[in-house]
């Protein structure tokens, strides 16, 4: 067994049934449902001392930045923020797909960015036969379409994936008054002082290598959330929250031990490919 169908296989439990519609039932596990804070959009200021965030949905339980899985991940309710990635296209429409190719994860072959919207129309996600449950293929969605549905329901977390697609990202956040409910992530500090300034919530995202030599502090003044590869050295994590940056998460965290250690180190946050592993998981060892 695979360590990441090791971590899926608690999971087979819950046979989610997911269509076009996104999900339509769930069952067997102990979700709490769609986290509602009160009136009005949801924004960071609501999230809770600890924060839990479903990366690109929650990959090792759903198919990933998809429509269907995001709506799973909301619907169960174990993480506070929704992950995904964002691409644009030729024509400059702006889409939800992590890699710069459509290889990996649907039916089609090639570069994201020699489509354009017509084409993406044609494009389906192919879900990993590992995932628990039963998943139909689908088109994946624009970004347009994800804050439509979820902004304002649920913090939301983006990954801009193309740099020169920030003002167009912007544009879409804004107009939808949520400038305050979603999260623009980058591993590139120019691209989160450069959010900052288009009036965006900043994240950045390093990696173990990264942080060996990182002055997290230097960031301090425009960076909102650090998010920091969890492998990283005790020294390096702890460097991180004690910088000056409002929040400081944890990447990529699918085991309890993992999620236990970031915590008890200092860390606020974890972004998990298994929330729902990790939800109804106790902590241990939690400080005071």
């Amino acid at each position: 067994m695979t360590a990441l169908s090791a971590l899926a296989a608690p999971l087979r439990r819950a046979v989610p049934l997911a269509g076009a519609a996104g999900l339509l039932s769930v069952s067997g596990l102990a979700f709490v449902g769609p986290l509602g804070w009160g009136r009005g959009p949801l924004t960071v200021d609501a999230l809770p001392r600890v924060t839990y965030t479903a990366h690109r949905g929650g990959a090792l339980e759903v198919p990933e930045n998809s429509m269907a899985g995001l709506a799973a991940a909301y619907e169960r309710g174990t993480a506070q923020v929704l992950d995904f990635d964002t691409r644009m296209l030729r024509d400059g429409t702006l889409v939800v797909m992590h890699d710069g190719t459509l290889d990996r994860t649907t039916a089609s072959a090639g570069p994201v960015r020699g489509l354009d919207r017509r084409d993406w129309q044609g494009v389906r996600l192919r879900p990993r036969a590992a995932l628990p449950g039963h998943w139909r293929a689908e088109r994946p969605p624009t970004v347009a379409e994800v804050l439509d549905r979820f902004g304002g329901r649920s913090v939301l977390m983006l990954e801009a994936k193309d740099p020169d697609s920030l003002a167009r990202l912007a544009g879409l956040i804004r107009a939808r008054g949520l400038t305050r409910s979603v999260l623009v992530n980058s591993n590139r500090p120019a691209v989160a002082r450069r959010a900052h300034q288009l009036g965006l919530i900043a994240q950045l995202w390093r990696s173990a290598r990264q942080m060996r030599t990182d002055r997290p502090a230097h960031w301090a003044g425009y960076v909102d959330v650090l998010d920091m590869d969890y492998r990283a050295r005790d020294a390096d994590l702890v460097r991180a929250v004690r910088s000056g940056v409002p929040r400081v998460w944890a990447h990529t965290v699918n085991t309890p031990r993992e999620r236990d250690r970031v915590l008890r180190l200092g860390c606020d946050g974890v972004i998990s490919d298994a929330p729902g592993l990790l939800a109804r998981t106790p902590q241990r060892g939690a400080m005071p």
